[in-house]
């Protein structure tokens, strides 16, 4: 399909540059496959789900994953978003015509690295040096890797460290919040429980990918980055129970659908699966594995804008971003949400 198809004028204004407070507060547009769209807000949750059903959470936690240093004179800033080895990643370089195979970066802190290979997609491989693991190495000299389209309006300072995890945050490896998640508390929780909703976890580490716009004209032209997730046996089986007994499987997050299609065969079986996914979501794709969404608002021309047309139809999903800016909805990461039930 053209990607101008996905394309629709955004002010900027409705650019979310901090999150809701309390979390829960923060509107939802309801939106099924034809009819009335209900204005809520996400404390609503509950009422709008059927005991049995089931959400998908992402415990994935973001890393401070965005590093800026010096090759030299040159500065070079780098977010990492792959993890290749216990030692090196895979990053996304700023400046990066000033860097060659074998130059070292001195970031912050004490922290080097050396750029070992230059990727097709213009990304490098950074070795670390040193023996403490890469995490504690960038606990001391990285920053939470806000989205561009915020870190470009404003810094990142000590509340993104909170805001920009999920109350289920836990297993590290995310350079991007999956922002759907960002919604919830303890007490929506409490409530979902109350109501007879059950909920689950996965794990998919979000890469910097993800904000990276689509340049190929057409999207069959279009590579995704690879990203690592992982489904555990026992939640799979649990799924699929959910699914045989009539209810539904509602993913929170595009991630979390990302991962759940990913790990389906073509008979609708929902299985284990740890590893690599580049799943490319476009109209036209037959859904295996879930029966809703919960999403936030996401960016022209993007892949997610794709995934949530393929799931809703691309006319539906362009009426309901006319009204969500007509409305005054909070647009990408730190913005409103959306409950998709096709």
């Amino acid at each position: 399909m053209r990607v101008d198809l996905f394309d629709f004028e955004l002010p900027p204004e409705r650019i979310a540059l901090r999150p809701a407070r309390p979390r829960d507060s923060a509107r939802l547009l309801r939106v099924g496959r034809e009819g009335a769209f209900g204005d809520l807000i996400v404390r609503n949750l509950p009422d709008l789900l059927e005991p049995g059903d089931v959400l998908v959470f992402n415990d994935t936690r973001v890393i401070p994953a965005q590093l800026e240093g010096r090759r030299g004179a040159a500065r070079i800033g780098a977010t990492l978003h792959k993890r290749i080895d216990l030692r090196r990643w895979q990053a996304f370089i700023r400046n990066a015509k000033r860097l060659r195979v074998g130059d070292e970066v001195e970031f912050p802190a004490g922290v080097w690295a050396t750029a070992e290979e230059r990727h097709d997609d213009g990304s490098w491989t950074l070795g670390f040096h040193g023996d403490e693991p890469v995490e504690v190495l960038l606990e001391r000299a990285g920053s939470m890797p806000l989205p561009p389209y915020i870190a470009g309006r404003r810094p990142t300072d000590e509340a993104d460290k909170s805001d920009y995890q999920t109350m289920f945050a836990r297993e590290e490896g995310a350079v991007a919040a999956p922002t759907a998640a960002l919604h919830f508390t303890p007490e929506l929780m409490a409530a979902l429980a109350a109501r007879g909703v059950g909920h689950e976890t996965l794990t998919l580490h979000v890469g910097a990918g993800t904000f990276l716009p689509v340049k190929a004209e057409d999207t069959a032209d279009h590579a995704m980055h690879a990203e690592w997730g992982r489904i555990e046996a026992d939640v799979a089986e649990r799924l699929n129970a959910v699914r045989a007994a009539g209810r539904r499987v509602i993913a929170v997050g595009t991630t979390s659908l990302r991962l759940l299609e990913s790990a389906t065969g073509e008979d609708g079986v929902i299985r284990a699966f740890a590893g690599d996914t580049r799943i490319f979501i476009t109209p036209g794709y037959r859904f295996r594995a879930i029966d809703g969404l919960m999403t936030n608002f996401h960016l022209p021309k993007s892949t997610l804008f794709m995934l949530v047309s393929a799931l809703m139809g691309l006319e539906r999903m362009q009426a309901v971003y006319a009204h969500a800016i007509a409305e005054g909805y909070r647009f990408y990461s730190y913005g409103d949400s959306s409950l998709l039930l096709p």
